[in-house]
């Protein structure tokens, strides 16, 4: 530990020696005494690529420049405005509300993924307006558009999309609502589902390792979910979905300013599939039979005048799944302890069901007279029950969590170095039964934080952060974290990092996919503390660079990203027998590469292009030898084309939007065990996969849409392995490769006031 806080000191000292003259202020929204402030608002010098992104609050701070006196403000919905600034001073400045056709334009400009040019993470940010391009009904679905993140099949029976990021799969990403980890332990095969799409305002991806203020277990990424505020979100919003295969989906949110500092909102989502579809006539359903209700009351508490801001959230969420053959019922031909036995079993099915509340709490103090000094504090609990069987095997567990993160904000000096400091509490409560084996277990974390920022917009900036933590199973440990930018030229961005993450594997939850085959199931380890495993322990590295450009007075970007993760410890799953599958530490090496080079460009007017080539070399070291992470395309190629007509007055228009994904050839798990029937290829054969929608907004307040999916009609021949024999020894719905549903078409409304 030590050496950490040696090299953390003599990595920050020598910045704390600079001085520098800002402007300072707040934003403000134009009306009464009690103005709120702006989050999000863009401050920057004209002509400079020195700019700001005012806080939660509204506050700013940009370094004064001599050669510079016009400051641009400008937020979306807002009419813009140009200061005039001759020193260093501090200011508060009030935005008009713009009126409809203003409002649109400013829409029109923004982008719909913004990349930060100035941040030393290397951050990513989805807004809304990236979310309509698609369906995006739940939040598993809002990252078809977005090459940073890879989306997959988890199973060939619940239709579970499952994310990845840099090769690896989202165990191994910090997800959180808020800042507060939010889909994990028992959450993690089906959370981010419980989000629907209507909800987020928008997403934050930072790539590679993360912040220490958010906790010790990102190792590849973080990815982080901004909701709807009371304050600003639509008063009445309605989104209804409908596609070919019977799933509906409506929305509804409900918003009321109760005073001129509190706020409420009400958000219902329902969804229902009853339909069957069997598109490949294998038997087994291609997607559940599915009935989810969702519903989240949202309290906001603002004084802008004071510094006080606080959100307080609870959420209730049911939600219940029928997978397996089409023929299944429940109710008679379930097999359990009593009703039943193997020999007279005749039809597989699984039934899901999960019962979820959690509430939260986030308060915010901004000392007026120090804006750059705040201090901040939540706390999080939730309750997860799920209940489920598959077959033969039943599965039930309840997770009951609890968060708290206390932390304070300051600055050494002047305000380039800033710091954050903090405490943070966390019990998680497994109730965990695995068939008939009881794998309950508690554990409880207590740790301390400390990170520092340097901030030279013109050139360098860097934050370097250090945790300790001390875990009833995985022992005390130290997690530093090191970003740094550096702007060689104008509209470059060169970054890097490297950060250490470590974690418990919560192996059935996060592989539940397993318990849908015959294998057998086997836990190698006995002497660790998590189901007899050690924890994993990995060091992610990684390099960025970023480069702005200007081609036929159309503005684009290019990206390189390269990162590596390196595993000091893994739980290891390996189905490489196809009658078994073995959990087990890591014995050698585990490794992932990512490469991707990324460009956008507005083509023409309102014609945008994002394209995308992905690298990836993922290795394990199993038993039988070292291998490729199966079910993993080591090249991926991505497009996406967006197309916008010009808004008229009333906010009408036409969208369009077009994405594909290429993916070459995938390993497959061994199956030249089985008898000849059931066997697989050593790999699989490349696809390509498109979707497109159509947008025709009628007015501000309205507009429909229609799209398709898997327009190319791809789908994988036989998803459900031993489909013929579902209670025999090759019975496995855990090798996806391609899609499973073929092409699909769906349309949807939405109306707001």
């Amino acid at each position: 530990m030590n050496k950490y806080i040696i090299v953390l000191i003599s990595t920050i000292m020598p910045w704390l020696v600079f001085s520098q003259e800002n402007v300072d202020g707040v934003i403000l929204e134009a009306g009464n005494s009690n103005a709120t402030g702006l989050p999000g608002a863009n401050v920057y010098w004209q002509d400079s690529q020195t700019g700001v992104v005012t806080d939660i609050d509204g506050r700013f701070s940009i370094p004064f420049k001599k050669e510079y006196n016009r400051l641009i403000v400008s937020c979306v919905g807002f009419e813009s405005d140009t200061l005039t600034i001759n020193k260093p001073k501090t200011i508060n400045h009030s935005l008009k509300a713009s009126n409809e056709l203003d409002e649109v334009v400013v829409q029109q400009e923004r982008d719909a993924i913004q990349k930060a040019y100035f941040s030393p993470q290397n951050v990513v940010t989805v807004n809304s307006a990236e979310l309509l391009k698609a369906a995006c009904c739940n939040l598993a679905e809002s990252f078809e558009t977005n090459p940073a993140i890879d989306v997959n099949f988890s199973d060939a029976l619940t239709g579970t999309k499952q994310i990845q990021m840099l090769g690896l799969t989202s165990p191994y990403l910090l997800i959180t609502q808020e800042n507060i980890p939010m889909v994990r332990g028992a959450s993690q095969a089906y959370g981010l589902t419980f989000t629907p799409g209507t909800w987020v305002e928008s997403i934050q991806i930072t790539k590679g390792a993360g912040s220490v203020v958010n906790g010790y277990e990102s190792i590849s990424g973080q990815i982080n979910t901004e909701l709807v505020k009371p304050l600003t979100d639509d008063a009445i919003f309605v989104n209804g979905y409908g596609n070919e295969n019977g799933r509906y989906e409506l929305n509804t949110h409900f918003n009321k300013q109760l005073t001129d500092k509190w706020s409420t909102g009400l958000y219902i989502h329902g969804n229902k599939r009853t339909q069957k579809e069997d598109d490949n006539q294998d038997g087994f359903l291609d997607a559940p039979i599915a009935d989810q209700i969702n519903v989240m009351n949202r309290w906001q508490y603002q004084d802008t005048e004071r510094g006080w801001v606080s959100f307080f959230n609870v959420r209730f969420l049911n939600d219940e799944k029928q997978v397996g053959q089409t023929n299944f019922n429940p109710d008679t031909d379930r097999v359990d302890g009593n009703r039943g036995t193997l020999n007279e079993a005749e039809v597989w099915g699984s039934e899901i069901d999960t019962r979820r509340f959690d509430t939260s709490l986030k308060l915010g103090y901004v000392f007026p007279e120090l804006p750059f000094q705040s201090f901040g504090f939540q706390t999080a609990y939730s309750l997860h029950k799920q209940d489920s069987y598959f077959g033969l095997r039943t599965y039930d567990i309840n997770h009951e969590s609890i968060y708290t993160n206390l932390l304070f904000n300051s600055i050494i000096g002047d305000t380039r170095n800033k710091f954050k400091t903090g405490f943070t509490f966390a019990y998680d409560g497994y109730d965990e039964m695995a068939n008939t084996t009881d794998y309950s277990r508690e554990d409880k974390s207590v740790g301390a934080f400390f990170e520092y920022s340097y901030e030279n917009l013109e050139k360098v900036s860097l934050t370097a952060g250090l945790r300790a933590d001390s875990h009833n199973r995985l022992g005390t440990f130290v997690t530093p974290r090191f970003h740094i930018r550096y702007t060689p030229w104008e509209k470059g961005s060169l970054r890097g990092s490297f950060g250490r993450g470590k974690r418990a594997a919560n192996i059935f939850a996060e592989n539940q996919q397993l318990f849908a085959s015959s294998r057998e199931i086997k836990i190698l380890n006995s002497d660790g503390d998590v189901y007899g495993l050690e924890p994993e322990d990995a060091w992610n590295y990684g390099v960025s660079f970023l480069q702005g450009f200007n081609l036929l007075n159309r503005k684009g970007n290019i990206v390189f990203d390269y990162y590596i993760t390196d595993f000091k410890n893994q739980v290891v799953v390996d189905w490489e027998n196809p009658q078994e599958v073995s959990f087990y530490n890591l014995e050698g090496d585990s490794k992932g590469s990512s490469l991707q080079i990324e460009v956008n460009y507005e083509l023409l007017p309102r014609l945008d292009l994002r394209t995308a080539y992905k690298f990836y070399d993922v290795s394990t070291d199993y038993k039988s030898g070292t291998l490729q992470k199966p079910l993993q395309a080591q090249h991926r190629f991505f497009a996406n084309f967006g197309y916008e007509t010009k808004a008229k007055e009333n906010g009408s228009q036409w969208k369009f939007d077009y994405t594909l994904h290429s993916l070459g050839e995938k390993r497959l798990p061994d199956t030249s065990s089985n008898p000849q029937v059931y066997q697989l290829g050593a790999y699989s054969s490349p696809y390509n996969h498109m979707n497109a929608q159509i947008t025709k907004v009628f007015s501000n307040t309205f507009e429909i849409y229609a799209g398709g999916e898997n327009l190319s009609d791809v789908q994988q021949a036989n998803p459900v392995l031993g489909s013929d024999d579902p209670f025999g020894p090759n019975f496995d719905t855990t090798i996806v490769y391609a899609p499973i549903m073929g092409r699909m078409f769906y349309a949807g409304f939405r109306f707001k006031i």
